[in-house]
């Protein structure tokens, strides 16, 4: 199950899950605009934040990664939002209950660095930044969602990556724990979702929130 599967991130992770030969579900709001056909691939409209209408894509689903993101109208840091300011807590809830029903234990997802125990971390410019932008309510609910699957008895990765770039050159990942060793400003959104299938194929991280960056 791929929650995202139209975001920047997403749509690269969905191409290589596809290409890896795994069967994916998506759930999207706009099948209209979802353009990729494959004999691999389980299309369902509607939101994650209703609990029924993601029952039904989650069923029969051994995994589920979320690439969601509480989203704005533009990069610009002060742009109003386009989703729910609790979009990301309330989908992960509904994931996590729906995992327990569904016998399904396997969870990925993004967050960012900067979320959690990795404030302290980052440049002072960018905790600036984050707390004087719309960008604050996105780390605020990625806090949240992080805090519930840190309660949960679920299988999780929470993967945390540095700034993102479009940058299509894949460069080595590195990755950090407790900021060792400490991580560089940037990682491109391809290298992310290279991450995000290598730590699905080779059941890395579990339970740990790596930060990534090039």
């Amino acid at each position: 199950m791929i929650l995202g599967a139209t975001g920047r991130t997403g749509h690269l992770f969905l191409q290589l899950a596809l290409k890896a030969g795994f069967q994916v579900n998506v759930l999207v709001r706009n099948t209209e605009i979802f353009k990729i056909n494959h004999s691999n691939l389980a299309v369902f409209q509607g939101t994650p934040t209703n609990k029924e209408l993601l029952r039904t894509a989650m069923k029969g689903c051994r995994a589920v990664v979320s690439a969601l993101n509480v989203s704005r109208i533009s990069d610009f840091p002060w742009a109003k939002l386009r989703s729910p300011e609790n979009f990301l807590s309330e989908t992960i809830m509904n994931v996590a209950g729906l995992c327990k029903d569904l016998d399904i234990n396997r969870v990925i997802v993004l967050s960012a660095w900067g979320v959690g125990d990795t404030r302290k971390d980052i440049p002072g410019w960018f905790r600036w930044l984050i707390d004087h932008s719309t960008i604050r309510i996105a780390y605020q609910d990625h806090n949240r969602q992080e805090q519930i699957l840190a309660a949960s008895d679920l299988r999780y990765t929470i993967i945390r990556p540095a700034g993102l770039t479009n940058f299509k050159n894949a460069k080595n990942i590195t990755v950090s724990l407790k900021n060792q060793p400490k991580p560089s400003l940037t990682i491109s959104r391809k290298d992310v979702a290279q991450f995000i299938l290598m730590v699905l194929e080779q059941e890395l991280y579990i339970r740990e929130s790596p930060v990534i960056s090039t």
